[in-house]
């Protein structure tokens, strides 16, 4: 039995996580037990792909944990249950896959006992913070090793050492730096460094194949998208999923975040989203028909502060259960369907059907007519509450005066 001591690495099969593995088994002389976390972006070949690669870079075991299903359940429920958009634009497509998969990998290393945890990434983002947290809430007795952070090393160092190690791949940097997710795609490259220049069509994943109008409905249980036209036999996963693959054609769902790091510096980066954008414009207009305006207004406020503090890793964070359950408690009414028109870069919500709509007739038309006062309830009504701003108004003439 090996001796060694063992290292759970958090494992994509890319170049910083390929010099990582050969790093701490050839010249720290670990076991390392690579991990990759599937929340949605992987096809079945590119993880047979990945698998072979770990062994073949001479990994004691590799593991994949399909997580989707739970990173839906935990997660991208309460995105959606807030309407969450970082800074009103960016859905936390990567900042709430990056945080999910870190405990994952850091519950794994727990479950095998390793003694140490190592991540690929550099010193220069938002990932580091996020692995390093997770690492030491979940394993804070794990040492938490960051060859590519601590050694400073360049691209082209890492690809030397892996050549000198007998590793002959392409390492050929993409032109765009591509990461894909159930909750959206971000794309990174040369535009996204620059605070003017927009990223090119060819940039984008998915290119525009669609130009005719398309009218959906998207169908919310509680809160939760259980119906795709119609369709009531997909899981919340598979919904998202196949909304993705009817909207992103039409261009839809892409923008760039610009927004601030956790290690204090400004970003930018491409997305596209289009589920997860048509998903929470469809949710949130569901929620102004059958919520009221003080649910609605202390809904905003937590669920911006649960965004932020996800963002920055805070994930495990006991608050954010509690801001969970405030959040659940306030979906027993948002059911209904909700009509959706798609077009190029674009889509609008035509409107919604809800037994819960609080536009209901039985009680007034906004605009037309009334059946719950009559005109001398509205003036007496207007009176009082106008009264302190009167007052304060008269008041301050008469000062203005003396």
């Amino acid at each position: 039995m090996s001796q060694k001591p063992k290292v759970v690495l958090a494992f994509s099969g890319g170049l910083d996580t390929s010099f990582c593995v050969k790093y701490l088994a050839e010249d720290q002389g670990y076991e390392v037990y690579s991990v990759l976390v599937d929340t949605g972006g992987f096809s079945d070949a590119e993880l047979k792909s990945i698998e072979a690669n770990a062994y073949a870079l001479g990994v004691r075991q590799h593991t994949t944990v399909v997580k989707t299903t739970e990173y839906y359940t935990d997660c991208i429920k309460y995105l959606i249950f807030g309407n969450i958009l970082k800074n009103n634009t960016y859905p936390l497509s990567v900042s709430a896959e990056r945080i999910f998969q870190a405990v994952a990998v850091a519950e794994y290393a727990k479950e095998i006992g390793a003694s140490a945890i190592a991540h690929g990434s550099t010193g220069a983002g938002n990932d580091q913070v996020r692995f390093d947290m997770a690492f030491r809430i979940i394993m804070p007795e794990a040492e938490v090793i960051t060859p590519i952070r601590d050694l400073k090393l360049s691209r082209e160092a890492e690809i030397e050492y892996l050549t000198k190690k007998g590793v002959e791949r392409d390492w050929k940097k993409a032109e765009y730096s591509i990461n894909k997710g159930l909750w959206g795609t971000s794309v990174g490259g040369r535009e996204t460094l620059t605070s003017q220049k927009y990223l090119p069509e060819s940039a984008w994943p998915t290119q525009v194949a669609k130009t005719e109008p398309e009218t959906i409905t998207l169908e919310f249980e509680k809160g939760e998208l259980v119906g795709l036209n119609g369709e009531r036999s997909v899981t919340p996963v598979q919904a998202i999923q196949k909304l993705a693959e009817i909207a992103q054609p039409f261009g839809i769902g892409r923008d760039i975040h610009v927004g601030d790091t956790i290690i204090g510096i400004k970003g930018r980066v491409g997305f596209e989203a289009a589920a997860p954008l048509i998903i929470i414009k469809a949710h949130h207009t569901l929620e102004k028909h059958v919520l009221t305006e003080q649910q609605l207004y202390w809904k905003e406020q937590l669920a911006n502060w649960y965004g932020s503090l996800l963002h920055k890793g805070q994930f495990v964070e006991p608050v954010m259960r509690n801001i969970e359950t405030f959040l659940t408690d306030t979906q027993s009414h948002v059911t209904g369907r909700v009509g959706v028109q798609l077009a190029p870069y674009r889509f609008y919500v035509e409107g919604i059907e809800s037994p819960y709509d609080l536009m209901s007739p039985v009680f007034g038309s906004y605009g037309e007519m009334n059946n719950a006062w009559t005109g001398d309830d509205v003036r007496g009504f207007s009176k009082v509450a106008s009264n302190q701003a009167m007052i304060y108004q008269k008041v301050s003439e008469l000062a203005e005066k003396k």
